[in-house]
């Protein structure tokens, strides 16, 4: 039960990062207001949302150039795997 919660959630994340992250890239180029804040890009990837948001930046090479995603999303990535993986052997022993 609990995990078929956990991974609608985190498909549902997932599909709303690469929607959020796609528009913002057509934002960009076609738009000169309506962007999307790049803390709501940062909070989307903390909230589970990395690897799509990541995956996404790179294929439609949107914010590739930035310090701020290209080393805070995959660190926000790492962190997400520690704690997952932390609660994991806590809930084993």
């Amino acid at each position: 039960m609990i995990r078929n919660i956990l991974i609608c959630y985190f498909i549902a994340i997932s599909l709303i990062s690469i929607v959020v992250c796609i528009y913002d890239k057509f934002a960009s180029k076609h738009l000169t207001k309506h962007r999307t804040r790049e803390a709501t890009l940062l909070l989307l990837s903390a909230l589970g949302g990395s690897v799509a948001m990541l995956v996404t930046m790179l294929i439609i090479r949107h914010k590739t150039k930035h310090v701020k995603f290209m080393l805070g999303i995959p660190l926000i990535l790492l962190l997400q795997v520690a704690v997952s993986c932390g609660i994991y052997f806590i809930l084993l022993h």
